[in-house]
């Protein structure tokens, strides 16, 4: 089943962000490279594809699991959890209608 992780940033996490962006990457990437992987994407601060300096405000996934548990672990062990980039995180069921 695919799971939306929905995550809120701290004020001012560009350069956590930017810190420890490439493990956070790494993992999406392994989702991807495993077929797991819906669509995963920041969202900008500012109403642009380049927010620049104005950073981002939280991040969404969207991903296969064998269960909620293994979704949330997923998440809990996100890097930008552990470089305290993310102020809250949801995990939900997410079912894909369309396209």
């Amino acid at each position: 089943m695919f799971y939306a992780i929905i995550s809120e940033d701290v004020p001012g996490s560009l350069p956590l962000r930017k810190q420890a962006r490439p493990d956070h990457l790494a993992r999406l990437e392994a989702l991807r490279d495993a077929g797991r992987l819906l669509l995963a994407g920041p969202h900008p601060a500012e109403d642009c594809e380049d927010p620049g300096d104005a950073g981002f405000t939280g991040s969404l996934v969207v991903a296969e699991f064998e269960s909620l548990a293994a979704a949330q672990a997923w998440a809990d062990a996100d890097p930008y959890v552990s470089a305290g980039v993310y102020r809250t995180v949801t995990v939900k069921p997410f079912r894909k209608v369309l396209p």
